[in-house]
């Protein structure tokens, strides 16, 4: 189920995942994979906070937090002002499963929950709002 407290982290695993992804379908959803220990999370961290604002109502922002302790990934949410919720895999279990390697990881689902965009490493703003507009 989708937090609705930003800073709550509920653990996840890759089966809760595809419940949150389930229980979105009929809206477009952005994925960002991060850690708070993550040189390249945090460059793009203000971006992902900016574009989620321009876009909130229209498309559901979602943190996965990987290999991090939640006090510190609580810290990371407030530091960049996020206003979407993330999720806890401590383990990386969920970006593993999809088989990805590293992080940030940043998804865009469309409408139907389909996978539209992959990214592997940073995104900025720019290269994120053009993906969304192909997806609304």
């Amino acid at each position: 189920m989708l937090p609705t407290d930003r800073l709550a982290l509920p653990q996840i695993d890759p089966a809760g995942y595809e419940a949150i992804l389930a229980e979105l379908r009929g809206s477009p959803v952005v994925v960002n994979f991060w850690g708070s220990w993550c040189g390249p999370c945090i460059e793009e961290a203000p971006d992902l906070a900016a574009v989620a604002r321009e876009y909130e109502g229209r498309v559901q922002f979602l943190g996965v937090d990987i290999l991090d302790a939640r006090e510190p990934a609580r810290d990371f949410i407030r530091r960049f002002d996020w206003p979407y919720p993330s999720v806890f895999d401590p383990t990386g279990a969920v970006r593993d499963a999809l088989g990805y390697v590293g992080q940030p990881i940043t998804l865009v689902y469309d409408r139907r929950g389909e996978l539209a965009f992959e990214r592997t490493g940073t995104i900025d703003a720019e290269n994120l709002r053009s993906e969304i507009r192909k997806v609304l």
